[in-house]
């Protein structure tokens, strides 16, 4: 008797494109319809879940076979591709690609704020980064990382952003809940500091209010008073001049 299993792992590597599950049990579903052998029409109502944990098996038996390829579900699709350590040898058979720039630590910054926040405004992304993210935006927006999403229910109603599908295939995810942990990024809230201060937090080019010290705030208030001394000495002078000395 053939198994899903197998079904699955022709089509896929035959199709010259990647496959989402919807699009596998579409094929299923076809493949029943238009033969008349009667093993197609027994995968025709295949569940989506049972055509998922079917692929999950089928890659992790792939890696124990150590193949020199794999096959990965990338942006909700699944394809087969090569492994990494062949790259020199595919390279010389397809040539190769050219890759956009790589993106800059500010653009990788904000990219990882919308990721994890979205969807957001631009407003929110400053008040997070500490800086103005214009260009930034712009670079992001034009790679097709970043899309619109909607407006937020505040006054004006800005533009919220999210991530985009390129933005899954770029960083080789099958979906935003395989980033990577970063619950303090996700805790972070979203207001408007009084002050920016600098700070090495977790990556951020500034540092949220919460993640002011103690220490921080006390070293700060003893500036103050060491600032406002000399004045404080000198009023008290003038409120009190010094006695004549005597002749």
């Amino acid at each position: 008797m053939m198994e899903l299993k197998s079904i699955l792992e022709a089509i896929l590597f035959s199709a010259q494109h990647p496959l989402t599950t919807k699009d596998l049990r579409d094929l299923l579903a076809s493949a029943a319809e238009k033969s008349e052998e009667p093993t197609p029409k027994e995968f025709k109502k295949v569940s989506p879940d049972t055509i998922t944990e079917t692929l999950e098996q089928l890659a992790r038996e792939h890696d124990q076979l150590g193949r020199s390829y794999r096959l990965m579900c990338v942006a909700g699709a699944w394809q087969f591709a090569s492994q990494p350590d062949y790259a020199p040898w595919i390279k010389a058979l397809v040539g190769h690609k050219i890759r956009p720039p790589r993106l800059s630590q500010p653009a990788l910054e904000t990219l990882a704020i919308i990721a994890y926040r979205q969807p957001l405004t631009r407003a929110e992304i400053e008040q997070i980064r500490g800086v103005a993210v214009d260009g930034v935006m712009q670079t992001l927006l034009e790679r097709g990382l970043v899309e619109q999403t909607g407006r937020a229910e505040v006054p004006g109603r800005p533009n919220t952003y999210g991530t985009t599908t390129q933005f899954l295939e770029y960083f080789g995810l099958g979906g935003l809940e395989d980033l990577p942990a970063a619950d303090e990024l996700r805790r972070i809230p979203i207001q408007k500091p009084e002050t920016l201060l600098t700070a090495d937090h977790q990556g951020l080019a500034t540092a949220p209010p919460e993640a002011i010290s103690v220490e921080s705030q006390e070293a700060v208030s003893a500036a103050d008073n060491d600032a406002a001394a000399p004045a404080n000495a000198t009023r008290q002078q003038s409120i009190n001049p010094p006695s004549p000395s005597p002749a």
